[in-house]
């Protein structure tokens, strides 16, 4: 597997000068002609990458999603996942502009630490972020920023660039809120979707198929597990896993007062191993051991 190892082989690759920093860089894609490389076969980065791609054509695969880039697109790729880059289906005309920081860029600083809580660098690709005008100035004009900060380096550029992307971050974040919002019709038949596949898990034998997970559900509705809790934390306030855990203790409940199932039985029934991790989950929940639950109904 190929590795891109620093801005600069990035810029080479793009046929641009060595960037203004060597762990940062804000790329104008009409100014770039991305050369013909195997390593646009299969390869691995060692930087982030935020992407505002607009009246772009192209596809690259991130990891085992497709990103099909539209008008006014926002997308984010994360250090050390696979891409793959169709150069034939790359227009010459494409415009918009990258952001890429390494990942030591963020050494030493909180955001190396904080950045693992944008989900968005996970988002596959029917999850990227579609901007309206006004929005996509907004990052521009903190691009703008980045960019210019890059043309003087001192031990204040770090912070400052930094505090940029931050706040890039947060906007992105708070506009994926609102497009989680804004689009109502696909939210509802999204939540249908999951309250159903919830619903259709615990109505059958769970025994044999184990604890539902939230990897599990997540790929069965075609979504990243980051996206999908995300997008129900904002429409309901809890992420996928306690939305399981919730359906799990009535579905327990249900069984302990309206049948005679041992607690073993019950555990088994629900997906667990072991009866005591069930008897565990229960009691964290209710305050109730599950044999105290069903003696509070005798």
């Amino acid at each position: 597997m190929n590795t891109i190892k620093s801005i600069s082989a990035f810029h080479r690759l793009l046929s641009l000068p060595e960037p203004k920093h060597p762990l940062v860089s804000v790329i104008n894609l009409h100014e770039s002609v991305f050369i013909e490389d195997d390593v646009w076969k299969g390869f691995v980065s060692r930087y982030y990458c935020v992407a505002l791609k607009r009246n772009a054509t192209g596809k690259i695969k991130y990891g085992q999603q497709h990103y099909d880039y539209d008008k006014g697109v926002l997308s984010f790729t994360a250090p050390n996942q696979v891409q793959y880059l169709d150069l034939k289906t790359m227009d010459c005309e494409n415009t918009g502009y990258l952001l890429i920081f390494h990942e030591d860029f963020l050494l030493k600083h909180s955001l190396a630490t904080t950045i693992l809580s944008y989900g968005f660098f996970s988002y596959a690709v029917n999850e990227a972020l579609h901007l309206s005008e006004d929005e996509e100035n907004d990052l521009l004009e903190i691009l703008y920023k980045i960019d210019k900060e890059c043309q003087h380096i001192d031990h204040h550029t770090q912070e400052i660039i930094l505090s940029q992307i931050e706040l890039l971050l947060n906007y992105s974040k708070r506009f994926y809120e609102r497009q989680f919002i804004t689009r109502k019709s696909g939210s509802h038949q999204l939540l249908t979707k999951f309250e159903s596949y919830l619903n259709d898990y615990f109505n059958t034998e769970s025994s044999e198929k184990g604890l539902l997970t939230v990897h599990q559900i997540a790929e069965a509705m075609n979504l990243s597990a980051n996206y999908l809790s995300d997008f129900l934390r904002v429409h309901t306030g809890q992420n996928t896993q306690q939305h399981i855990h919730e359906k799990l203790i009535s579905k327990a409940k249900e069984k302990l007062s309206t049948t005679e199932l041992s607690i073993s039985e019950i555990a088994y029934e629900l997906g667990f191993e072991h009866s005591q991790s069930f008897s565990t989950l229960f009691k964290k929940k209710t305050k109730m051991s599950p044999l105290e639950f069903r003696q509070s109904f005798n």
